[in-house]
């Protein structure tokens, strides 16, 4: 029971969106300091396990419905919330620094939350839960990202060609401005490329970034018409903080990692070891299972719920928030994370 009931405390991270837009004051930093403070704290001294279910266990979790709601319900969820962090910067007489801190609480949460449960969402094969998934989008303005995540960065994960794995020696910053810019290229591109393929022109009403552009400007629109001009700054301020916390989670989970180019010219299959992993109990908890990245990218279509660890993957040696807290310190990372590139290079001659 508690195996399927534990992915309720994910819910802890809306809650305390909801406490600091209720209470306010000191209380309005809770994203900063349970995300970047607390957990941390936890995970030190809860390092998680390496277990896995058998395969009888992995059927019957699939064939449970209570996973699936468990995502589904974050989409009300969100967009309840996004509309009480508005409400309240709009007519409460808030101090700066609870507006501050409001801001920086709901972005961490769009990213952290949103922008997850829309991945997990968007490799579903049913029109449901893809169309959930870029709902979760819409307040990141990142919807580019439904496209480019799955044709572009799962196609070509540790290769030059993919704009979201972070090279070896490659500060966070520089990786934000390449992956940002060149992940929405790719989507463009990726678009366009499906419409030619389907004998449609790229400029017409079947393009989805079309569509995903003008649904994003009437979420701005919308915005602006319900709480006025003032308040458009901070719907693209929350969308940008949930766009790099994205971004952070991206440069560590590839940081360094590469796959072989074959004599064929093309790139060996992807393997457990392209990615870093992390077993982490509570990241793996509060972010349905994302920290097990090796095996999302080994088998894209495997359901968070049974997302396994193998033994043959690097491991970070922190949880998800220390690892993007260290990230934003280059010569700190760079320090910590080199040799254990260079020492995973060794131990699996195939990332050499």
């Amino acid at each position: 029971m508690w195996r399927d009931l534990k992915y309720l405390l994910a819910y802890i991270i809306p809650a305390i969106v909801a406490h600091a837009l209720y209470f306010k004051g000191f209380w309005s930093y809770n994203g900063i300091t349970v995300a970047f403070i607390i957990i941390p704290i936890l995970e030190s001294f809860l390092p998680g396990n390496t277990n896995n279910l058998t395969k009888n266990e992995e059927n019957d979790q699939l064939s449970k419905s209570i996973f699936n709601i468990l995502l589904y319900l974050n989409v009300p969820i969100i967009l309840g919330l996004g509309y009480w962090y508005f409400h309240t910067i709009t007519y409460f007489p808030l101090e700066t620094f609870e507006t501050i801190g409001l801001t920086l609480t709901v972005g961490i949460y769009f990213g952290g939350v949103g922008i997850n449960v829309a991945h997990e969402l968007g490799h579903r094969k049913e029109w449901f839960p893809q169309f959930l998934g870029k709902i979760l989008l819409v307040p990141n303005l990142y919807m580019h990202f439904a496209i480019e995540h799955v044709h572009g960065h799962h196609v070509n994960i540790a290769t030059p060609k993919d704009p979201a794995t972070s090279r070896f020696n490659e500060n966070i910053y520089a990786f934000y401005v390449r992956s940002v810019v060149y992940s929405y290229i790719s989507a463009w591109q990726l678009e366009n490329k499906r419409l030619k393929n389907q004998g449609s022109a790229s400029f017409s009403i079947y393009n989805q970034m079309i569509h995903f552009q003008l649904i994003q400007v009437a979420y701005l629109v919308s915005i602006v018409l319900f709480f006025g001009w003032a308040i458009l700054p901070f719907a693209i301020i929350t969308a940008i903080l949930g766009a790099m916390m994205l971004e952070t989670v991206n440069y560590i989970e590839h940081y360094g990692l590469q796959r072989r180019k074959l004599e064929s010219g093309r790139y060996e299959t992807v393997q457990p070891w392209h990615s870093w992993n992390c077993n982490h109990d509570i990241g793996r908890i509060l972010l349905y299972e994302l920290t097990r990245h090796s095996d999302h990218h080994y088998k894209a279509s495997r359901q968070y719920q049974i997302l396994r660890h193998f033994d043959k993957t690097p491991l970070l040696p922190w949880g998800y928030p220390t690892s993007m807290l260290i990230a934003l310190v280059p010569p700190l990372w760079f320090h910590l994370m080199n040799p254990k590139v260079e020492f995973y290079k060794e131990q699996i001659p195939e990332l050499a």
